[in-house]
């Protein structure tokens, strides 16, 4: 294979795996199982796709499973991140023998794999999906089972690398809006993003919320009341106004295609988090979080 990330994907016939509890197990081999160190199963692979296409920016991301699910983790330009959660209670199947397990691993290849019925798929039909992992040094493996045809996929995994902390404390949150995200949607395509920044100014008093762009046009804002029933919750101590640059939060709109809430925060630095809360198609909730970064730069210019 051209791609050094996949060691090799196969078909196998449908009595090599099978649904059993509507999960896919492998007969033959007992004690299988014991030898990896983590295992989760989906009725539903695209429960898991779909999520991580919000945060597919990069090639690269860290894997990092627990007891309590699955976070994948994107960053670019150490100024910007995104971490798609997973809770354990999504997966029909969940099992961890560490304390945690982390790897990095290829989105781009992982995502190819995961939709690899994806074109062939009929309306209403789902592939399910199994992965293993039997620990350091070994690939993830996942099997794909879709009206009985079963596709294996044996993905590298390599050294993690060391994430970026951002320290966003929720003692240090200075301001917070949940709004609804189709509110949000219809901004963004108001602004004028010809600019480099977005200025978010956060206040207990007028503007309250205020989203502002400077391009080629000339300054474009967009504001809210603090009573407008796009607003879920308003929890503003102090004005606060940042800028960040728009190529950093581009990423973070795929997330907010899919999410039907979005929560605004700030802490006292001007760092800004963004948390998309996600349906799945059977409806459970999952969230999608985005650190960003102000811009220091413009920072500067401005005092």
């Amino acid at each position: 294979w051209p791609d050094r990330n996949l060691c090799y994907v196969r078909r196998v016939p449908r009595t090599g795996l099978w649904r059993t509890g509507a999960m896919l197990r492998s007969p033959g081999d007992p004690g299988d199982d014991e030898r990896f160190v983590f295992v989760a199963s989906l009725d539903n692979a695209r429960n898991l796709s779909n999520l991580l296409k919000a945060i597919h920016f990069r090639d690269q991301v860290t894997f990092f499973a627990s007891a309590n699910g699955i976070r994948m983790t994107a960053e670019a330009a150490k100024s910007v991140q995104g971490n798609a959660f997973i809770q354990a209670s999504i997966f029909q199947e969940f099992r961890i023998e560490e304390d945690s397990v982390i790897f990095l691993i290829n989105l781009t290849v992982l995502l190819d794999c995961l939709t690899i019925f994806s074109a062939s798929s009929l309306p209403g039909v789902t592939t399910a999906l199994r992965m293993c992992y039997r620990g350091y040094g070994y690939p993830l493996t996942l099997f794909l089972e879709e009206s009985g045809v079963v596709t294996v996929c044996k993905i590298q995994t390599q050294e993690p690398e060391e994430t970026l902390d951002f320290d966003f404390c929720s003692t240090n949150v200075v301001n917070k809006i949940i709004l609804q995200s189709e509110s949000l949607r219809e901004t963004f395509a108001e602004l004028d993003m010809s600019s480099d920044v977005l200025q978010i100014t956060m206040s207990p008093e007028k503007p309250y919320f205020r989203l502002s762009t400077f391009g080629d046009a000339g300054s474009t804002h967009c504001d809210y009341p603090k009573d407008s029933d796009m607003i879920e919750a308003f929890h503003c101590n102090q004005t606060q106004c940042n800028k960040y640059k728009i190529s950093l939060l581009k990423p973070s709109t795929k997330a907010l295609a899919l999410s039907s809430k979005v929560s605004l925060r700030t802490d006292n630095r001007g760092f800004l988090s963004l948390q998309y809360m996600i349906r799945n198609e059977d409806g459970q909730i999952c969230f999608v979080e985005y650190y960003c970064c102000p811009d220091e730069e413009m920072e500067g210019l401005d005092s």
